[in-house]
């Protein structure tokens, strides 16, 4: 090849940078890899570049990584899990599988996703603030446990996004917006060397930590990223890359001389080195079984079950949003689990969202359930249509959050003297009393689910009763429950209501 001129690069933005051989002639040397989006959509201009800083090491990790990905010919089996970060948009870069998570919680996140796709090459992307900081435990078990995946961990010393705090990283004497006088080993601590520590564990299989500061380290760096995936490939444990890298931008230096900083300050308290290069002996034979998702649900139709493609009832709502609350011990989050369950059964949209304290018996517990007939946007119900009090406390605490015209089914003989909710139907249920006769105070909350059926014809009691007798393995308490949800449709029947103002939306 003649030696090259002038360097064009497509208008158009294409990955391709081709250099002059002769005046009609082109040769391409170089091209952004494939793993890498054409375009990055992040925003409406500037499509052909990241959003980092110049000088930023993140640029040439993903490089390395993208280029790895390709010829090791990945792509197709890699899912990417992006930090909270400078690295957050990493989604925007990547052309693979793409999982964006909260901060710190990346090795968890990336541990679920090898384990229900182990046939995945997972990737964790992390800084020093989100892996060595909110995110130490994370990593240390997630490596404890030899977990099959590959963690990229960029340490350059600083928190970049937040505005360059003093991360576990930062060096000794080295300032930040936090440590304004210099990291001080009795005041702020020594620097947290991850890779010494990782090295620690018995399981991990591949520990390396290398540099982005020279073209020398650059090369040991693309070997090692690579090497770590291969690892992964084979199947033969964690592997983990802690990468040195500049950060000119916060740490105020130009480009060049931020990765000479790296080479001469950093490397100084984080040496280079490979710390764990071998296969882990972990006993086999006691891995837990593989199963389908669908399995371990219970999801798959057996011989007589119920059917859920068809519904079973006929539903006369868009949707119905229903809050729950009482005491810990009232059986409050079992009630909201036993309505999804029959909304479930009847080929609705359900969420059911708990909210209990630390007090196993006694403490403050209530449920979100949305039953719908089309897709639920938040299992979240601020607004209910139907409030199930299971105790005073709960009804005055929720009774003002009830949308006009709604219903609220109140746990005792009559509401209180005082008690007033203007244009809202009440209907009070001595359900605790009703149980206790029944033989077990437990069942109250089945008596206040025959009510609400009664009440609302939500759903049918056919399927309460068909989810009862799957759910409940005691026969005594079966027919207890049996006995309490037709005990709670009979009162419904037979009382009049209190102060019945005006039916909810679509109730009958």
């Amino acid at each position: 090849m003649a030696n090259p001129s002038t360097a064009i690069v497509d208008p158009e933005f294409s990955p391709e940078v081709s250099y002059k051989v002769s005046d009609d002639e082109y040769e391409v040397i170089h091209s952004k890899s494939p793993v890498f989006y054409d375009r990055y959509e992040r925003k409406s201009d500037l499509k052909h570049q990241t959003h980092y800083c110049p000088g930023c090491g993140h640029g040439v990790a993903h490089k390395l990584i993208a280029e790895a990905l390709q010829e090791l010919g990945l792509q197709e089996k890699t899912i990417f899990v992006s930090p909270v970060g400078c690295s957050v948009f990493a989604y925007y870069y990547f052309d693979v599988g793409n999982v964006q998570v909260a901060h710190g919680r990346a090795p968890a996140c990336a541990t679920a996703i090898k384990r229900s796709c182990p046939d995945k090459v997972v990737i964790s992307y992390q800084g020093d603030g989100d892996l060595a900081a909110i995110g130490t435990a994370e990593i240390v078990h997630a490596a404890n446990r030899g977990e099959k995946i590959t963690v990229f961990f960029v340490n350059n010393g600083i928190y970049g996004m937040t505005g360059g705090q003093m991360a576990p990283t930062t060096l000794i004497g080295q300032k930040s917006t936090t440590s304004p006088w210099g990291r001080r080993a009795a005041n702020e601590g020594f620097p947290l060397h991850v890779a010494e520590l990782l090295a620690t564990l018995e399981a991990p299989a591949y520990i390396e930590r290398v540099a982005l500061s020279d073209n020398k380290n650059i090369m040991k760096a693309r070997r090692a990223i690579r090497k770590a995936l291969e690892i992964q490939r084979d199947g033969a444990g964690f592997s983990f890359v802690e990468i040195l890298s500049p950060c000119p931008t916060i740490w105020g230096k130009d480009p060049v001389e931020a990765r000479h900083w790296v080479l001469e300050k950093m490397t100084q308290t984080f040496p280079l080195n490979v710390f764990r290069d071998r296969r882990p002996e972990i006993p086999q034979g006691n891995e837990p079984q593989q199963r389908t998702i669908s399995d371990i649900l219970d999801l798959t139709p057996k011989a007589g079950a119920h059917n859920i493609s068809k519904p079973k009832h006929a539903h006369h709502f868009k949707d119905i949003k229903i809050k729950i609350a009482g005491f810990g011990g009232q059986g409050v989050l079992l009630l909201g689990q036993l309505l999804i369950e029959m909304g479930m059964r009847e080929a609705l949209e359900v969420s059911w969202l708990p909210s209990y304290g630390p007090e196993m018996r006694s403490g403050s517990a209530h449920c979100h359930v949305c039953l719908s007939k089309e897709r639920i946007g938040s299992p979240l119900v601020s607004r209910p249509d139907v409030l199930v009090a299971m105790n005073e406390f709960s009804l005055r605490k929720f009774a003002p959050e009830v949308t006009s015209g709604g219903l609220i089914l109140y746990n005792g003989a009559s509401f209180p003297a005082d008690f007033a909710a203007p244009g809202l139907q009440l209907v009070a249920i001595p359900a605790s009393e009703m149980a206790d006769r029944l033989g077990s105070a437990k069942a109250a909350n089945i008596i206040m689910l025959g009510a609400l059926l009664e009440e609302t014809e939500c759903l049918a009691p056919g399927t309460a009763l068909d989810v009862l007798e799957d759910k409940v393995k005691k026969l005594d308490l079966l027919e207890i429950d049996r006995k309490a949800l037709s005990a709670g449709r009979m009162f419904i029947d037979e009382h009049a209501h209190i102060g019945a103002v005006s039916q909810p939306d679509g109730f009958a």
